[in-house]
């Protein structure tokens, strides 16, 4: 089956108005929608860097006992958390880079081939 949600934990922890520390969580894989829409937003296009916790609110399903994931959530976040979920962002994401099979011309090796959408 395949995975689309991934269990973390914060290396510091979330810790809410009541002192509450949140460190387990759960966190989907990304849709195009997610990275998409928030280009939108009058806050992602004052400041850039506001992408980042617009989408880490969307696809973060779960935190602690919280109701919801917010923008304000992220917001409030310790900058190790913030870095340890960009980090797990990408490689949750990133991990399987799609292949195609393929067969060297000069020596008739099969091999399956990376595919390079972006040119690097």
């Amino acid at each position: 089956m395949f995975q689309t949600e991934y269990e973390f934990e914060l290396p510091k922890g979330f810790v809410d108005a009541s002192g509450t520390v949140h460190k387990k969580g759960v966190m989907r894989l990304a849709t195009a929608a997610d990275e998409i829409l928030p280009m939108r937003d009058p806050r992602v296009q004052q400041n850039p860097s506001y992408l980042t916790l617009i989408l880490l609110s969307r696809v973060i399903v779960k935190l602690g006992d919280l109701k919801t994931i917010t923008n304000k959530v992220c917001e409030n976040l310790f900058t190790s958390d913030l870095a340890y979920l960009q980090d797990f962002y990408q490689r949750i994401n990133m991990a399987e880079i799609p292949t195609y099979p393929t067969v060297c011309p000069k020596c008739g090796h099969e091999y399956e081939a990376p595919m390079d959408f972006l040119g690097k």
